[in-house]
């Protein structure tokens, strides 16, 4: 018997490739992954031909199938590809192919569900960082032949993973404990991880990685998933005994809908958010290069060198005296400090966090003059100025309460618990978003602000919008459009702001906010034990650059940790950095240290904000190397970062990740932030000399061999430089 082969659509970059067969009545994955090379029409042929695996007893009569649409309609009994009804009936969706095309690296797909009258479109584009960009629409035919509306409770995007994917790893976290790194085994069933929270959250899974048994960040496959939204979300790793096809497992995501969210009447719409799947055969390092190549080609990202800034929170607090504020700019420039930032407190009636919020005005009892003498003082020292604001929230107690309390997003039945004493506001509402683009708008031009610290300081409970005739809907997906179309608006207005994604801390950092923003605060938490693993983590996604991390006090607010000036100083140099503190009171010696700080920062970012982030794979989190190494290999930089004691006394040798064994070194101690507390008689020989000047040291020692590190008390670091040469 002749099979007759479909048409077989390839994608191929940067070593992966997406193999889809265009069979009816749905199209399926052949193959997403490793690269398979120029594929031939007869290779293509080969690869269906073995897609089918067998049919098992008491199953389907014929072999499964893992469509690109997976449904029941394929005898699919894991987690459908979308879910919804026409009141109660047409539950049943039978999707079928009516068209295809593939350009540019982009493969679109459209099929047609007779029933309740949809047309559904999916979007596979590989970009050249080797990332799969997958978007669906769910469209209500005009012409449906019930004009009921469709209530689509679920859209999930899928794609299939190989036996040997085995091994989950997702992050939980809380307030200044952000992206906690969990791991568990692929088990039969589903992993499923459902954000309720209205934003992102502090225990977002992130980056949904499923790989080979112990991988990490230099070894070992991986499979990844990111969801680029901002609002409620649902991810999954599922595994059904029968399998996905001729797969083991699947991976996929989507958003998370409310009973009632979106109802399609004929005509309407819904387009998920964006899902990013990536793939490396060099575990997690290689995964988050494929992040980091594909935010840094981006047109928004940020092009100029990342100003050293100093927020103003953890220096006044709430006391916004003008000369107060006036003298700590000062100081600031004097440091060598590019971006001063007035946080909050600025605005009427905001004397704690108890009132104010959604009073966009400045404060005259407070800035009898406005801010002008501030902005002008940080202007004129050739600082950018910056302003806190939180716009979708509101105080009760601010007159914007007061005047429409039809624009905080709650239920007609009243409010819920206040959470830091305020709630959302219903930015969907169109005369609230008017309100605050011209609010912003109008503080951005008459201070000539330069960039806001948005913020964002709560979860989204009972988010339902009111109507007219008094019903509620629900809100979380319409306040997350009318965010992205505020920010849109704002930088349409102005286009060299820039804006900070701050939520909590890091509690909104997704490539849906990044496609508005320059840059997010992954964490209130200054702390720099905590932020070492905070930063480790972050940056599984996020390259350094786009990572705010501030030099706080020696005793954190957060933590009420003790640490030293250089711990602090180098842990914030790997991000873009910052400081978080009252530097008028410094005293001369430690004010000397932050200029060194300063000017070596300023030194090192065309590397650390351009380079290949590295981590080494170590026993345990006792200790930490990470780094930046250049494209090209030519130079690094690496911190080796001591957390907590270990029972070992040595630490062996320490392979340096991303070197070229073939090339010669030279290698240096970088200690313009201070040395760290040693915890040894005597430094290894290389350490010694090191702190001396420049050693030569082959790659193949450096990267291949390994050295060994010093023996450092906790809460310390080193900065390593090597160069080329």
């Amino acid at each position: 018997m002749t099979r007759t082969t479909p048409r077989t659509v390839r994608l191929r970059a940067a070593g992966v490739s997406l193999v889809v067969e265009l069979c009816a009545p749905v199209p399926r994955i052949l193959h997403w992954g490793e690269d398979l090379g120029e594929l031939t029409d007869e290779d293509c042929a080969a690869l269906g031909l073995t897609a089918d695996g067998a049919a098992l007893i008491n199953a389907l009569d014929a072999p499964r199938q893992f469509t690109v649409w997976p449904t029941e309609a394929d005898g699919w009994s894991g987690t459908p590809a979308h879910q919804g009804h026409l009141a109660g009936t047409a539950t049943a969706p039978k999707p079928h192919l009516v068209g295809a095309e593939e350009r540019d690296g982009e493969l679109v797909i459209r099929l047609a569900e007779d029933t309740a009258g949809l047309d559904l479109t999916l979007s596979y584009r590989l970009d050249p960082s080797g990332l799969l960009a997958v978007r669906t629409e769910v469209a209500r035919r005009t012409d449906a032949a019930d004009p009921a509306p469709y209530d689509l409770s679920g859209v999930t995007t899928l794609l299939p993973l190989p036996r040997r994917a085995e091994e989950i790893l997702d992050f939980t976290g809380k307030w200044c404990r952000e992206r906690s790194p969990q791991r568990r085994p692929l088990g039969h069933g589903s992993h499923v991880r459902e954000l309720r929270r209205g934003r992102t959250g502090q225990d977002s899974p992130y980056l949904l990685t499923v790989g080979v048994p112990g991988f990490g960040f230099r070894r070992g496959e991986v499979w990844g998933l990111h969801i680029g939204w901002s609002g409620n979300q649902r991810w999954l790793a599922e595994q059904l005994p029968e399998g996905a096809g001729v797969h083991a497992s699947v991976l996929g995501g989507g958003e998370l809908l409310a009973p009632g969210e979106i109802r399609l009447a004929p005509g309407e719409s819904y387009t998920s958010p964006l899902c990013w799947f990536g793939w490396s055969d060099a575990g997690l390092d290689g995964l988050a290069d494929r992040f980091h190549t594909l935010l840094r080609a981006r047109p928004t990202h940020p092009s100029t060198p990342r100003p050293l800034t100093l927020n103003s929170w953890e220096a006044v607090y709430f006391d916004h005296r003008p000369e107060r504020l006036l003298a700590l700019a000062d100081a600031a420039a004097d440091i060598g400090v590019e971006r001063f930032v007035l946080d909050d407190g600025w605005f009427t009636g905001r004397r704690d966090d108890t009132a104010g919020l959604g009073d966009w005005t400045v404060d005259r009892t407070r800035w009898p003059d406005g801010l002008t003498p501030l902005a002008d003082r940080v202007h004129a020292h050739g600082m950018e100025f910056g302003l806190w604001v939180e716009p979708e929230m509101v105080n009760p107690d601010s007159d914007l309460a007061r005047a429409h309390p039809e624009w905080i997003l709650a239920p007609t039945a009243g409010l819920g618990p206040a959470s830091r004493h305020q709630y959302p506001l219903d930015i969907a509402h169109p005369d609230a978003w008017k309100y605050l683009l011209e609010s912003l708008d109008a503080i951005v031009t008459e201070y000539s602000v330069d960039y806001l610290k948005w913020d964002y300081n709560r979860d989204l409970h009972e988010a339902v919008r009111r109507t007219a005739d008094g019903r509620d809907q629900p809100g979380v997906h319409a306040r997350t459009e009318a965010l992205y179309r505020l920010l849109d608006a704002l930088r349409s207005r102005h286009p060299a702001l820039e804006i900070e994604s701050c939520s909590s801390g890091g509690a909104r950092i997704d490539l849906g906010v990044l496609g508005r923003t320059d840059r997010v605060w992954a964490s209130d938490c200054n702390d720099p034990v905590e932020r070492q693993a905070i930063q480790r983590w972050t940056g599984q996604l996020l390259p350094p650059e786009l990572i705010g991390s501030h030099v706080g006090e020696t005793r954190s607010h957060t933590t009420g940790r003790l640490t030293d000036s250089s711990f602090r100083l180098l842990t914030a140099l790997f991000a873009h950095a910052g400081i978080e503190r009252d530097v008028t009171d410094c005293p001369p010696a430690e004010r000397a240290v932050l200029r060194e700080w300063a000017a070596l920062y300023k030194e090192l970012r065309p590397l650390l904000h351009t380079g290949r982030v590295v981590r080494a794979d170590l026993s345990g989190d006792a200790a930490l190397l990470h780094g930046v190494v250049a494209q090209d290999a030519s130079a690094a930089l690496y911190c080796w970062a001591r957390l907590v004691t270990s029972p070992e006394g040595q630490s062996g040798r320490i392979a340096l990740p991303g070197l070229d064994r073939t090339r010669r070194y030279r290698v240096r101690i970088r200690t313009e932030a201070g040395l760290p507390s040693f915890r040894e008689g005597l430094g290894p020989a290389w350490v010694t000399a090191a702190l001396e000047g420049w050693v030569a040291l082959p790659g193949s020692v450096l990267s291949g061999a390994g050295v060994p590190m010093p023996a450092l008390d906790p809460g310390q670091a080193l900065l390593i430089e090597v160069r080329q040469g």
